[in-house]
């Protein structure tokens, strides 16, 4: 076994890391360890046990939910957008279906669009976070955006679309979306410690989101108060194991579903990745990933099932993950 931990702690170290990182290969923890403050101006430190927001790590989870209620014939990867809207977001083109949203292949315009310029740290909601509590709560700001492109015609990454498949899957089922990836996807797994939580409510063991190594500013007037279909769920390293091997399992949906969701449906190159629905895959290989990037927030978790090797990283400042994450892809060969 290669001993990663010396490397990685001294990156951890000599970068200002705030998070958590943890290794698993099956049932046997590697390295798991804890840097930096969950509260830096109480001096709170950061533990193993410390709940951090996973950004966009949780459109996974959206992911799931949506595919669960497709199971039970409460939706369909055909089932088109317009015959859940109605008449809301009228510039979606009537032929964008729920399997388009899921890969990133609607061509909808997005709210907040990562292919535009600018810093994860800036000001990018349009109205006051505090109003943004709620799935409905987003439709002002998922109207009024064109088509970029026909649906199926290309994959771009879009956040406003998992808004949109929460939207889906909260009308379709009846049930508010928080409650449904609480029901349909934490329950089964087992992910005790994954939960949305306010960001303006936080306590026990949650860390708050800072903007920058040195930057003391958190991250509360920057994001919706409340996390949704495209991001914002917190959880632990621990939870994120458990995550993975419950998803594989066939314990959130079937393994037959496991096995569409992380089937390829296009290329990134801009990332080097692949994308299925719902996950990041490797350029190559059967590697597996959830990924995440806000303003006070970065996550990367990395699953190869062959190996049964998992590596997480969250942390608690704007770009603080990344160092180790690649140390560690590179450490245990899954970059």
């Amino acid at each position: 076994m290669i001993d990663v931990w010396d490397e990685v702690d001294q990156i951890a170290i000599s970068t200002g890391f705030s998070g958590v990182v943890r290794v698993d290969r099956g049932d046997v923890i590697e390295t798991a360890e804890a840097y930096g403050f969950a509260h830096r101006g109480l001096h709170i430190v950061n533990t193993v046990d410390t709940q951090l927001a996973i950004a966009s790590g949780g459109k996974g989870l959206t992911a799931l939910t949506v595919v669960s209620l497709i199971e039970d014939g409460v939706l369909d990867l055909t089932t088109t957008a317009r015959s859940v809207l109605g008449s809301d977001l009228p510039l979606i083109d009537d032929a964008v279906t729920v399997e388009h949203l899921l890969a990133h292949r609607s061509g909808i315009g997005d709210y907040v669009d990562e292919d535009d310029d600018g810093e994860i740290t800036d000001y990018v909601m349009v109205l006051p976070v505090h109003e943004f509590e709620t799935t409905e709560g987003f439709l002002p700001v998922l109207d009024g955006h064109p088509m970029k492109f026909a649906p199926g015609e290309d994959f771009s990454y879009c956040n406003g679309g998992f808004v949109v498949l929460a939207l889906i899957a909260e009308r379709a089922s009846g049930t508010p979306f928080h409650d449904l990836v609480m029901q349909r996807v934490c329950a089964p797994a087992g992910m005790d410690d994954t939960e949305f939580l306010r960001s303006d409510e936080l306590a026990g063991r949650v860390a708050l989101g800072y903007l920058g190594t040195g930057d003391d500013r958190t991250n509360v007037f920057h994001l919706p108060v409340l996390g949704n279909g495209d991001g914002g769920i917190y959880s632990t390293v621990a939870d994120l194991h458990t995550f993975w091997g419950a998803l594989f399992a066939g314990r959130i949906v079937s393994t037959d579903w496991v096995a569409e969701m992380v089937r390829p449906r296009s290329d990134a190159p801009n990332e080097l990745k692949r994308y299925g629905l719902g996950f990041w895959l490797h350029r190559s290989s059967d590697v597996v990933q959830l990924e995440g990037f806000d303003a006070g927030v970065s996550f990367r978790s990395v699953h190869d099932p062959g190996a049964e090797l998992t590596h997480t990283v969250i942390s608690n400042s704007s770009d603080g993950a990344w160092p180790v994450s690649r140390k560690l892809n590179e450490l245990l060969g899954t970059d």
